[in-house]
């Protein structure tokens, strides 16, 4: 009999954020494979650490480059394509074998996740279940601990490698805003929110649910600041910062 697939969420970085089916899927497939670096262990395998008893078979799932040239070039996106197409081989051989196989994804597998990329390949092949993780996003308004979002407020979460018109673009006609893979994006992302007076109500989180989270308003930050990959702002929506300032009014009231 040919092995399941599992594409398994993993959360943005606390092992207690791992979901209880998560867990279960952990503790009972007989490879588990992860996105990294070379040389490096992969934050969704650092994650899920604590809870893995060490039987398993691992298949790291190595990048060919990472940030080395810009992802617009053409040789990224055929560097990448062959990787996961080398990727997608190596674990047909387990799948093949009747070996169930758990693909680690940080935050939740469907989004912005690599695991998709193999799941596409995959999928009609064999059977698969997709474990929903909790996204760093919802990880970073609970570090914010004020509201977000409410009423019929629209959300927009964007990369935060879209160009400036782009970005501006959604910026104007969103009332909550989510931006991610700020990274190396943060001074421009930071003069854009400024320019259309949103910097005021946007914080900066980076790390979320790590010893090293951090968890600050953006206009805080030196405009020299770097921000790491793992990193994005929150900009919460009028009526939620409304709400926000009322419920501190009946606290200190």
């Amino acid at each position: 009999m040919k092995g399941r697939l599992f594409g398994v969420g993993v959360g943005p970085g606390d092992p207690e954020l791992l979901t209880l089916k998560a867990l279960r899927v952990l503790q009972q497939v007989d490879v588990i494979a992860y996105f990294t670096r070379k040389g490096k262990l992969g934050h969704a395998r650092a994650i899920v650490g604590p809870h893995l008893s060490g039987f398993h078979h691992e298949e790291p799932l190595v990048y060919p480059l990472t940030t080395e040239i810009s992802a617009r070039d053409p040789r990224y996106a055929a560097a990448l394509d062959a990787f996961y197409t080398q990727s997608e081989a190596r674990l047909r051989t387990h799948l093949e074998a009747g070996r169930s196989v758990a693909i680690l994804s940080e935050g939740d597998p469907l989004f912005f996740g690599s695991y998709m990329h193999l799941h596409v390949r995959l999928h009609d092949d064999y059977e698969t279940q997709v474990i929903p993780g909790i996204t760093a996003m919802s990880a970073s308004w609970a570090a914010m601990k004020r509201p977000f979002c409410q009423g019929q407020e629209v959300v927009s979460v964007l990369p935060g490698t879209l160009a400036d018109e782009q970005l501006a673009r959604h910026l104007e006609r969103s009332d909550a805003i989510v931006i991610m893979k700020v990274g190396r994006h943060l001074a421009r992302i930071r003069q854009l929110l400024d320019r259309l007076q949103l910097i005021d109500d946007a914080q900066y989180i980076e790390y979320c649910g790590q010893p090293s989270e951090r968890c600050v308003p953006l206009s805080q930050l030196a405009p020299d600041d770097a921000a790491p990959y793992l990193s994005l702002i929150l900009v919460p929506g009028a009526r939620a910062l409304s709400a926000a300032g009322t419920v501190a009014n009946e606290v200190t009231g």
